[in-house]
C-alpha cells in the first residue's frame, strides 16, 4: 500500500503491527555515464516490486530523494543534507510514523552515504523508546538483504560499488535511455590500502570522474536478475517483521 494514495482515515484503520517502509534515497552525480537520480530511481523500482508482491500487507511512505551526500560535493548537480541535519529529518519521518501509532518501521536505504546516520537514527530512537518492548525498529541497505547474488548471470564485480556494473545494469532496465556510453568507461578499482582502518574520504579521493567500479560489464539481463534479487530480499524482511512476536530480541 503506498501511503500517498491514502486518505487519513484509512491510515487511521490500519493494524499497528503493519510493516511500514521508509524509503531513502540521494540525488548526486552518477559518473559520465548515469544521471543523479540513479540511487532514487533504482530504489522506487525496487520498492514498486516489493509494493506488487506485498499487495496489503506492508505500508510504503513516499520516497525520501534528499540524501547525506556531502562525500560527493565536488562533483556538480549533487543534492545534500548536511550530516546533523539529515539525522534530523530521518529522526523527524521515524518519530511521525510512532506518533500515528505505528510499531514495525523499516528505514529502507538506497545509497550508501546514508548508512551511517540511518543506523545512528535507529539506534537513538530505540534508547528514547528503551522501556517499550513492542517496537521493531529497522535499518537496512536493499542490496544487503538479497541472499544469492549467484542468480545474476556473469557478475564480475562481487559487492556494490557507486555507478558500477550492478547499478549500470539496473539502470539499463530502469531507463535505458538515461544511460550513456557505459561500455568506454574505464574501471575504478575500489581498493582501501588502509584496511582494517577506515580512512576518511570524499569521492573525489577515489574516484577522478565519480564512479567506483566496472561499468563497461554491465548488461540488462544483469541488472533484472538484479532487481529481482533485491525486491525478493526486502520482501523476506517484510515477512520476517510481520511474524516478528512482538516482544522478544531474537524475533
Amino acid at each position: 500500500m503506498q501511503l500517498s494514495e491514502m486518505t487519513w482515515p484509512e491510515v487511521e484503520a490500519l493494524p499497528v503491527d503493519l510493516p511500514v517502509v521508509i524509503p531513502i534515497a540521494a540525488v548526486e552525480q552518477h559518473g559520465h555515464h548515469l544521471p543523479l537520480f540513479t540511487d532514487s530511481m533504482l530504489l522506487g523500482e525496487i520498492v514498486r516490486r516489493v509494493d506488487e508482491q506485498m499487495h496489503q500487507a506492508a505500508l510504503i511512505t513516499p520516497l525520501q530523494w534528499l540524501g547525506n551526500s556531502h562525500h560527493h560535493l565536488d562533483f556538480p548537480g549533487t543534492l545534500s543534507a548536511s550530516p546533523r541535519c539529515y539525522l534530523d529529518l530521518l529522526t523527524s519521518l521515524v518519530q511521525n510514523i510512532l506518533d500515528h501509532g505505528f510499531r514495525r518501521i523499516l528505514l529502507l536505504n538506497g545509497h550508501g552515504g546514508n548508512d551511517v546516520p540511518g543506523k545512528q537514527v535507529m539506534f537513538e530512537m530505540r534508547q528514547r523508546y528503551r522501556k517499550r518492548n513492542d517496537l521493531l525498529l529497522l535499518f537496512a541497505t536493499y542490496w544487503s538483504l538479497a541472499e544469492d547474488m549467484s542468480t545474476a548471470p556473469g557478475l564480475y564485480q562481487s559487492e556494490m560499488g557507486h555507478a558500477c556494473e550492478w547499478e549500470t545494469s539496473m539502470m539499463l532496465v530502469v531507463a535505458p535511455k538515461l544511460v550513456g556510453d557505459y561500455a568506454a568507461v574505464e574501471a575504478v578499482e575500489p581498493g582501501n590500502p588502509f584496511r582494517p582502518a577506515s580512512r576518511a574520504w570524499t569521492t573525489k579521493d577515489r574516484s577522478r570522474v565519480g564512479h567506483i567500479g566496472w561499468p563497461s560489464q554491465a548488461t540488462a539481463d544483469k541488472g533484472e536478475a538484479l532487481l529481482q534479487a533485491f525486491a525478493g530480499g526486502v520482501v523476506r524482511m517484510l515477512e520476517r517483521m510481520h511474524q516478528w512476536d512482538g516482544v522478544s530480541w531474537e524475533g
